[in-house]
């Protein structure tokens, strides 16, 4: 089995995992399962990303509010408070997930404490990450707000790469940080001509990543 959440999930927990899980795959640009569907289901991913989104309906806009990779939980929310979640998934890439039922899961959240080890880290990361893309949206514009996306996704094997995001159109990006493409892109085009990025066939490439650090204290 791969591994799903760190650090080690104890041995009674994994054979239940065994027991109830169930692998789906989803091709690129797939929607996965409905609100009412996820209702009984939670999943964990195993591999690819998946973004999750919700549209305005009355204006039509979609607006990112994470991307789910390896490891990543769904829904929380709906394990939490047993209500409807009306957001939008969506497959980046070719994706494999792990179902497990929903019942299952809220028992082993009330009476498994080696789950509740695993669960509870995770679930205050993510209202951290909530909590910023709030504050993010609230307090900086948006030449800000990409610079502190490419700052948070630099990869730390390789420092002139960006994880999660370095491929994605850029119509995801600018979803990812409240904004339309036109405007991204001449964000990016700035970003270029300062010299700290270049993009070659759609990949975002850091040049300098010592001065897009400097750059985003100076906003702060």
């Amino acid at each position: 089995m791969q591994e799903i959440l760190p650090p080690v999930i104890p041995t009674a927990l994994d054979q239940d995992i065994e027991k109830y899980g169930k692998v789906v795959d989803f091709s690129q640009g797939d929607l996965l399962f409905s609100p009412e569907e996820l209702m009984k289901k939670f999943f964990v991913v195993l591999q690819g990303r998946i973004k999750v989104s919700q549209v305005s309906l009355h204006s039509g806009k979609e607006q990112t509010l994470q991307i789910l990779a390896q490891g990543s939980l769904y829904d929380v929310v709906t394990l939490l408070d047993g209500a409807r979640h009306d957001n939008l998934l969506t497959a980046l890439d070719n994706v494999q997930i792990m179902t497990l039922p929903m019942e299952i899961v809220r028992s082993w959240m009330q009476s498994n404490s080696s789950f509740n080890r695993l669960l509870f880290p995770y679930i205050a990361r993510q209202m951290r990450e909530m909590e910023e893309l709030v504050t993010d949206l609230s307090f900086y514009n948006t030449s800000e707000r990409l610079l502190k996306l490419i700052i948070k996704n630099i990869d730390p094997e390789n420092p002139d790469r960006l994880k999660l995001i370095h491929d994605l159109p850029h119509e995801e990006i600018a979803s990812l940080i409240g904004t339309v493409r036109k405007v991204l892109n001449r964000h990016i085009q700035e970003l270029k001509k300062e010299g700290l990025i270049d993009v070659e066939r759609k990949n975002i490439r850091l040049k300098d990543n010592i001065k897009l650090l400097e750059e985003l204290d100076r906003f702060e």
